[in-house]
């Protein structure tokens, strides 16, 4: 897929940040215009929480983070990228000023995206000289986690601009999903502000308070949503008689006077002042950089669990993640040879997520078999066994573990694995991993591995092939000089 070479985003508030921060974590360099005299902290401070998210996220090797450069003026900004992102406040005068000044000064094959949450991609390109290269491209908060972007063209917009746009996103992590035709709030805040006009009457007529609205959602339909949207849940209540029945069953509800979808809330004083009262109460003193820290966490838990999801296969955007995942791991698995065999492999280098540990803060036990299991699979990507040799049909699967548990890894704690090969023939491979304290280098535990190479079609055990085989035991011929670690050998098989 064609890729981002450089961005440049215009504007570095809640929207904008989250677009540099996704760039930048792919590797791309950004350059960035926002005249805020704290621009450089509000971006820096976003960028932190993405860091931390994505250290959360994923083992996958990241690429260099990319460089970012604030400049003086929009024009120096926008000179050299070939993707534009304006993500500037929501007043049609204003965008529609800045997309003319950002055709002006970008290159003539630039793509130019606007954040917009509503406004017409034909009236922002209204004043622009090159209005075909012009769309939307909105995103959600936090765009450096939730991958959708909606990709709407105005009337002048091109099929080619669109196509480009499209292409361009899932290299970054992204989904698009391009609306066929422009219309006011697109999809997604058309929804939202369905559900958000009939939460605020709900309010106003005392039904409920904001927090009780929240855990309603939160607790029911809110969980189905993230994994399976609205038409799909449908199709399921309807048995197994489908969505057909469905509609049918419940159709004619929505003839009933359930709802006041219709009519519009008077935000006056006293609502507002109820509504901010509420929120206070339902924060409990968290501040907003806390409540973002716990929002993130909670995604990543979320998309973690979606990319187990269908049998390891992936659902919804789990399915993006494991995609991305496998896109950075074909790009940066680490050299064809190991640099220095005289000692064991560093191989894996991480964070004990959130998502990892048990209600004392520990790293559950799954956790380390699956740092171990991460450290076998950085092994054979060093021998050539990568994501096109697993598509052929061949792999190496394990056949036999001993883990030994000597410390406690911890919430936030940098943890980062070591392997030692101790012996390797055509067909067995037998490796040690040592995870560490990265800060101590204090040995945390360690696994004894016993794995066989096969042929998956077939079903059982092959040799493996020359160009694998002289990689492990070249390594394994350096590991011979070692000192046998302590506990290796025991249960797995001797050294030979």
């Amino acid at each position: 897929m064609t890729g981002i070479s450089k961005a440049a985003c215009i504007g570095g508030g809640v929207i904008g940040g989250g677009w540099i921060a996704r760039f930048l974590l792919a590797g791309i360099d950004v350059d960035v215009f926002d005249p805020h005299p704290e621009a450089d902290r509000i971006v820096g401070e976003v960028i932190a929480n993405a860091e931390k998210a994505y250290a959360m996220l994923t083992g996958a090797p990241l690429p260099p983070r990319g460089r970012l450069s604030f400049r003086k003026t929009l024009q120096q900004a926008v000179t050299d990228a070939d993707w534009i992102q304006e993500s500037v406040p929501e007043r049609l005068d204003l965008k529609r000023g800045v997309l003319t000044e950002i055709d002006a000064a970008a290159r003539p094959d630039a793509l130019i995206g606007s954040s917009t949450s509503g406004l017409l991609p034909t009236d922002l390109q209204r004043d622009m000289k090159h209005p075909e290269r012009l769309f939307v491209a909105h995103p959600y908060n936090p765009v450096y986690l939730l991958p959708l972007v909606e990709i709407v063209g105005g009337e002048k917009t091109s099929a080619a601009t669109i196509q480009a746009a499209m292409e361009r996103l899932p290299p970054i992590g992204m989904k698009g999903v391009h609306i066929a035709k422009e219309i006011e709030a697109f999809v997604g805040d058309r929804l939202l502000e369905a559900l958000w006009r009939e939460a605020l009457w709900l309010i106003h007529d005392d039904i409920c308070t904001v927090e009780t609205l929240d855990d309603v959602i939160r607790y029911s339909f809110g969980l189905r949503w993230a994994q399976m949207g609205l038409f799909q849940t449908y199709r399921i209540a309807g048995g197994e008689a489908g969505m057909r029945h469905f509609l049918a069953q419940f159709g004619p509800c929505l003839a009933w006077p359930w709802t006041k979808l219709t009519d519009v809330v008077d935000l006056d004083d006293a609502l507002i002042e109820k509504i901010g009262r509420q929120s206070d109460e339902q924060a409990a003193g968290l501040s907003i950089r806390e409540l973002e820290r716990i929002r993130d966490e909670n995604l990543v838990g979320i998309l973690q669990s979606l990319k187990g999801g269908d049998g390891g296969k992936g659902w919804g955007a789990g399915k993006l993640l494991k995609d991305f995942e496998q896109s950075l791991w074909a790009q940066g698995g680490g050299p064809a040879v190991p640099a220095d065999s005289s000692k064991p492999l560093r191989l894996i280098e991480t964070k004990v997520s959130p998502a990892w540990v048990d209600y004392n803060g520990h790293m559950t036990e799954h956790r380390y078999l699956q740092v171990f299991g991460d450290t076998s699979d950085a092994l054979l990507r060093l021998v050539g066994v990568d994501l096109a040799y697993v598509e052929a049909g061949y792999s190496y699967y394990t056949v036999e573990s001993h883990i030994r548990h000597l410390g406690e890894a911890k919430l936030g704690q940098a943890i980062h694995s070591t392997c030692q090969v101790l012996a390797a023939d055509d067909k067995r491979l037998h490796v040690f991993h040592t995870l560490h304290d990265t800060a101590t280098g204090e040995a945390l535990a360690t696994a004894e591995h016993m794995l066989l190479h096969v042929d998956s079609k077939a079903g059982k055990s092959v040799p493996a092939p020359a160009v694998v085989l002289d990689k492990i035991k070249a390594i394994a011929a350096a590991h011979s000089e070692l000192a046998l670690p302590e506990g290796a050998g025991r249960h797995v098989g001797q050294r030979r």
